[in-house]
């Protein structure tokens, strides 16, 4: 068998789907109707449009998973830009190595065969720089592009620490700068004072840049940037204490899913401790939806009910629906429903970026 050439392993990209082209509030209303998961994803879509037409709920999106590069970019570019996300929490992966990496111009392509029987054995891609995520690959040369990206905007920022959310925007601001026809979430969020939050900011692309930026610094004898993921923490507090209700739409779980839950709980802390001045409870999240394919038997954080939430203060029960199943083919309906219906439209644009001082921008 003749070995595939990079060129052809990289020939077909994957194309983003665009909830805006189809109406899915039919669909929507006839699962209502039925039951199971169908039942299930038309309360979560029934919920989210609550979140929407409830204009001093704080909707926050958090993102696991591969979705990015899985063709779910337009679908959350769609909620971002008409105003029915206030802030984002998610893993490194959606944000660096793949969002900010299609803001540079570059793609991901679609792998034949299937996740579980790969056409192309992995030895084979790893000989040609190509790097599989499930049944889409990316190119690593332009990835390795990336992680130089990262390194220069570490370089471009004041040194100290910055939250995630500080290098998030500075890195919508760089894509402001020199990309800005390109599509990405990163951008758009800069664009609308959207703040990005990755708790585990190190684990992707941001991570190799900040290791080059930190190693080339120390061995000038300069000082260099470093993430201070206490700030991050701190700063979506203070976004659940300037507004005090609260939704989650939460693709996946994960490390973003107990991020944003834990928030209700800091809060109470910093109240309990005299550091905040308010006279209110702090309030649980009003609402909660939770896409996902895990579940509870083997006891970890993504598969743990909304309602368990409820125990620890995080999470109300009187709106909120997990929906088991995978997300890539779920959401899009959810999203599609909540654009049609259009109850985003009076929702006012909420900036959290500009509570914060100093967020960043590039050199």
């Amino acid at each position: 068998m003749t070995k595939p050439t990079k060129a052809e392993l990289l020939a077909n990209p994957v194309e983003h789907v665009d909830v805006r082209a189809f109406d899915a509030r039919p669909i929507i209303d006839a699962y209502g109707k039925t039951a199971f998961q169908a039942r299930n994803l038309a309360h979560a879509g029934e919920i989210f449009n609550r979140m929407l037409a409830d204009t001093d709920c704080a909707v926050i999106l958090t993102l696991a998973g591969s979705l990015v590069s899985a063709g779910m970019k337009e679908a959350i570019l769609t909620l971002v830009e008409h105003n029915m996300i206030d802030a984002i929490v998610a893993t490194g992966a959606n944000i660096v190595d793949q969002d900010f990496f299609e803001g540079l111009g570059f793609k991901h392509y679609i792998a034949p065969g299937s996740p579980e029987a790969p056409v192309v054995d992995d030895p084979t891609l790893q000989s040609l720089a190509i790097d599989r995520i499930y049944d889409t690959y990316i190119d690593e040369d332009q990835l390795r592009i990336c992680d130089d990206k990262m390194a220069e905007i570490f370089d471009s920022m004041e040194t100290g620490a910055h939250s995630s959310r500080a290098v998030v925007d500075a890195m919508g601001a760089y894509l402001a700068k020199n990309h800005p026809e390109n599509r990405s979430i990163v951008l758009e969020c800069h664009k609308r004072g959207v703040p990005i939050f990755v708790p585990a900011f190190s684990d992707c692309s941001a991570g190799f840049g900040v290791v080059l930026h930190q190693k080339k610094r120390a061995a000038e004898g300069k000082p260099f940037v470093a993430i201070d993921s206490g700030a991050d923490f701190r700063e979506l507090t203070e976004i659940k204490i300037a507004n005090p209700d609260t939704g989650l739409f939460m693709l996946a779980g994960g490390v973003p899913k107990n991020f944003a839950q834990d928030i209700v709980v800091a809060a109470e802390l910093l109240k309990e401790k005299g550091l905040i001045e308010t006279t209110d409870e702090v309030a649980m999240h009003k609402y909660a939806v939770q896409f996902t394919v895990a579940d509870s038997r083997d006891g970890a954080l993504s598969g743990s009910t909304l309602r368990e939430a409820c125990s620890w203060g995080k999470v109300d029960v009187v709106h909120e629906q997990m929906v088991f199943g995978e997300l890539t083919a779920m959401f899009p309906i959810v999203a599609s429903d909540a654009y049609h219906r259009g109850l985003w439209k009076n929702r006012p644009a909420r900036r959290f970026n500009d509570l914060f001082a100093g967020t960043a921008t590039t050199a």
